[in-house]
């Protein structure tokens, strides 16, 4: 009778403790959130500086640091077509100190490799959507042709020997170039970089004759005469670039490439914090500053919150699963 006695009082000490634990988790988690942030909040760029990423995403880190008080650190690391940085950004604590910058090429990884040391799907929490715009095939002003029909010519005349820069082996990027070389039908030697940065410095330096790349990257050079614009990736002419044809209506019919940017957390950051940064990040791309800046360099904001961005990575992603199957496209086995 005693020893059931005990038993009793220590399974209700046991349901009192347990009930206690589930009274006060829902309400930590949101005294974290109201507290958050309380230190400084890393944002990981994948790429080395000077690409796109880095021209969206260090004007967010700044206006974020202004709006959440906190200094938001820009973390480039580039490497693998923005795998080992993204792999750094799943890895880290859910606990919204640190963020990982992301793109169109994300959408590419699950296609393209079969051992990621992370899963697209499932390793992030989507944060917000920040933009897109389209890609922009440009030359080095030492290769004679003045349009996308004298660049195929040109490859068609001397097979292999052009030379184009791309980033990272199955980025975006570099799958906009393999998809040009096919629509096109033309050779030409691909060249890989880290990133965009150093690619432009190649081209930049004419080492390399043409790269397709974000406009974003390519837009100062291309005002600046250091580049010829030839076409533009998107469906329409780019707004900044109104008497450069795209590069569908410039020869290659059905051909589109662009790019868009994103903000990511590791899976399991509370609900709470990810709604703090959606609406603070909605908020800074709501201000005519971001709006007029990204404008200028071709890109469109283009919002997403945490449910329908991951929604659209989810459709991106089932859509180059099918593009790379139907074309039997591989980088490892």
């Amino acid at each position: 009778m005693k020893s059931m006695t005990s038993r009793k009082l220590r399974t209700l000490i046991t349901l009192t403790a347990l009930l206690a634990a589930l009274a006060v988790f829902p309400v930590s988690i949101f005294a974290a959130a109201d507290d958050y942030p309380n230190k400084p909040v890393r944002l990981i760029i994948p790429w080395p500086p000077g690409g796109s990423n880095d021209f969206v995403g260090r004007p967010i880190a700044a206006k974020l640091s202004e709006q959440l008080g906190k200094q938001v650190v820009v973390d480039n690391r580039g490497g693998a077509g923005g795998i080992i940085g993204t792999e750094a950004g799943a890895k880290a604590d859910p606990d919204g100190y640190t963020l990982t910058m992301t793109g169109a090429a994300y959408t590419l990884y699950a296609p393209l490799h079969d051992n990621l040391p992370f899963d697209p799907l499932k390793s992030f929490t989507p944060i917000a959507r920040l933009g897109s715009g389209p890609n922009v095939l440009v030359v080095h002003p030492s290769l004679p042709v003045k349009s996308v029909k004298e660049l195929i010519a040109q490859a068609k005349q001397k097979p292999g020997q052009l030379i184009f820069v791309s980033v990272g082996a199955g980025a975006s990027l570099h799958m906009g170039t393999e998809l040009f070389k096919i629509m096109a039908d033309i050779d030409f030697k691909i060249v890989q970089f880290k990133g965009g940065g150093p690619a432009m410095t190649d081209l930049l330096g004419g080492h390399s004759q043409a790269f397709i790349c974000s406009l974003i990257a390519a837009l100062p050079h291309i005002k600046s005469g250091k580049l010829r614009a030839l076409g533009t990736g998107g469906k329409m002419r780019s707004a900044v670039l109104p008497d450069v044809p795209t590069i569908e209506e410039a020869g290659v019919p059905g051909y589109e490439t662009s790019n868009w940017w994103g903000i990511l957390a590791p899976a399991g950051t509370p609900a709470p914090i990810v709604t703090k940064l959606n609406n603070e990040i909605k908020a800074i791309l709501a201000t005519d500053d971001v709006k007029k800046g990204f404008l200028k360099y071709g890109i469109e904001v283009d919002h997403l919150g945490p449910a329908e961005f991951g929604e659209f990575i989810e459709k991106e992603t089932a859509n180059w699963t099918r593009v790379v199957k139907k074309a039997n496209i591989r980088l490892e086995k």
